[in-house]
């Protein structure tokens, strides 16, 4: 077990965590990680593009001009890719760019972005987080007392006036537990987790 200290909302020292090393001493594996989100962007893609082809573009019926006798080039239809507004050759199509990711690597990247957060001492642990009412200034002063305003807030359950107070915070974003990916964790500098949280995760992951 590793142990971390425990803050308040002020920041000051309230007691420790316990850590599982399973889950915040994984060593760095940048292949398992790059894996991961390249799986994570290539779901995100909408894979609407599209073109058309020589078939599929209006006109040409006809051939624009006899074959021989008029000095120009031989050409069937106004529409062959050579011409202005013909038809795209080899162009992209509607497609699906997702493929498939092992859970097992899936949870091996989680654990590595949280153990390289963790090793970097970027993760602060939180006591409990709690506002009164739904205002970005105490917000904005938590995260302040934590010397951070590019940040990962992890909490247990959905507080509305926890999620509220945080979104117009540029650069900080709110996640429950269960909704955290390592993608999310590397964009962000820091990590502020509850320890409602903290005992959700090595739960479910540990």
């Amino acid at each position: 077990m590793i142990k971390a200290d425990l803050y308040n909302q002020k920041k000051e020292k309230v007691g420790e965590v316990e850590l599982k090393e399973s889950i915040f001493a994984v060593p760095k594996k940048k292949s398992i990680v790059h894996e991961y989100v390249r799986w994570l962007l290539a779901r995100k893609r909408a894979g609407t593009a599209s073109t058309k082809n020589r078939s599929e573009v209006k006109g040409g019926g006809r051939k624009p001009w006899r074959q021989k006798g008029t000095g120009r080039a031989r050409h069937g239809s106004i529409r062959s890719p050579v011409w202005k507004g013909g038809g795209v050759v080899f162009g992209p199509k509607p497609r699906d760019f997702a493929f498939n990711l092992p859970k097992k690597i899936r949870k091996k990247a989680l654990k590595i972005a949280l153990s390289d957060k963790f090793r970097e001492e970027k993760i602060y642990f939180i006591d409990q987080l709690s506002l009164e009412e739904i205002k970005t200034k105490e917000a904005y002063e938590i995260l302040r007392a934590f010397n951070t305003l590019n940040s990962l807030v992890i909490i247990e359950e959905k507080d509305e006036k926890i999620v509220k107070s945080f979104r117009n915070i540029p650069k900080v974003d709110t996640f429950r537990w269960d909704e955290i990916n390592a993608y999310e964790i590397l964009k962000k500098k820091d990590l502020l987790i509850t320890k409602g949280a903290l005992d959700k995760i090595q739960e479910r992951w540990g």
